[in-house]
């Protein structure tokens, strides 16, 4: 978020179906310091107040949007939402921004992930020109590189509300949404899963680093390969754990070992470099599992998914990752996201010594 002096109120992009998990998350993450406020749901966004603008402030220095789970992205509001006459809807966004910010970084037109939200996605394009030229005319610079992020979220053709987000605690993507392609090899759209996490939890020294020729890992419930695929092609050996088959692609690549085995009952005959793991278990299950083979030093470093409860999911996440949390040292790492190409679940990334420059 971007801390204003009269904000009391910041938005949360989320996942449809997910609204209510993003707002216990906030709750109780603003609890942690001292900030208790209350939420409004619509469909895949939240909008979180607290009393003051200073305790939004609090909210916003002392939360990294990296250690967030459900929201895909935040801002704090400018004010409350904003009519848009058809007849020129850039002139009254120009307006109100201009009343509170001078420069900004970019700006965005975004709108909600959902059955009524993506239907604006034409309009939001059609917006962007006409809105930075209004801006331009009512003397808002844009393209400061130290600026905030500046975001309209269009809740429908004549309602939008305007936020400002800070760089490096926001999500870089327009929408919270990474735009990854599928590869025409890959043999499923699992793979944009492990994509979207290995950019979001590593940085660029760290996958050259982790993902390379010599690095060896271990795919637990591989079949039909999707993850497994990604990795060869990032150059590492792979053993793919299942007792179903993999898809021609994968099983004839010569740095790919496949056993046909229980995932939960495979352990490596030396430790890997990576276990990753998509298997369709019950969390407490595969957070177990994770914990056992960091405990073990079976792996250096693990992305794993957790399917959720249709209840009780931000608890759920909490315990779970509480689990994987106790087998690592001081120094480790542990990051959860329900990542966009995540459904019903989340990824989580653990590793027990940091990555870079080794």
């Amino acid at each position: 978020m971007h801390v204003l002096a009269h904000s009391t109120t910041a938005l949360l992009y989320c996942r449809p179906g997910m609204e209510g998990d993003c707002a216990a998350e906030i709750v109780e993450r603003a609890g942690e310091h001292g900030v208790h406020g209350w939420c409004r749901t619509r469909s895949a966004s939240v909008e979180f107040t607290v009393p003051t603008a200073d305790e939004l402030a609090r909210v916003a220095a002392g939360i990294r949007f990296t250690s967030l789970v459900f929201p895909r992205q935040w801002c704090t509001l400018l004010g409350p939402p904003l009519a848009l006459p058809t007849t020129d809807r850039a002139a009254p966004l120009a307006r109100e921004i201009a009343a509170h910010v001078a420069v900004c970084s970019e700006v965005r037109i975004e709108h909600a992930d959902s059955p009524d939200g993506r239907p604006l996605a034409r309009l939001a394009r059609a917006l962007h020109y006409p809105v930075q030229r209004a801006l331009a005319d009512a003397g808002v610079a844009t393209g400061a590189p130290a600026g905030p992020t500046l975001h309209v979220f269009l809740l429908s053709g004549s309602e939008a509300m305007v936020g400002l987000s800070t760089a490096g605690n926001a999500s870089p993507w327009v929408n919270g949404i990474p735009r990854l392609k599928m590869p025409r090899a890959a043999p499923s759209r699992s793979v944009l899963k492990l994509e979207e996490a290995l950019g979001l939890f590593l940085d660029a020294a760290e996958r050259a680093a982790w993902l390379r020729p010599g690095r060896r890992a271990v795919d637990l419930g591989a079949a039909p390969g999707g993850w497994s695929w990604l990795l060869l092609e990032r150059g590492l050996t792979v053993e793919a754990v299942d007792n179903a088959g993999l898809a021609d692609v994968v099983t004839v690549h010569p740095r790919l070992r496949h056993w046909r085995a229980d995932g939960f009952g495979f352990r490596p005959s030396r430790a890997v470099d990576w276990l990753v793991c998509d298997m369709v278990e019950r969390p407490q299950r595969v957070a177990a599992l994770t914990r056992d083979w960091l405990v073990h030093g079976h792996c250096r470093h693990a992305i794993v998914n957790l399917k959720l409860p249709m209840k009780r999911r931000w608890q759920s996440v909490q315990e779970h990752l509480a689990t994987i949390r106790s087998s690592l040292p001081r120094q480790g790492r542990l990051s959860a996201r329900q990542l966009y190409h995540d459904r019903e679940e989340i990824t989580v990334f653990a590793s027990r010594e940091p990555l870079a420059g080794r």
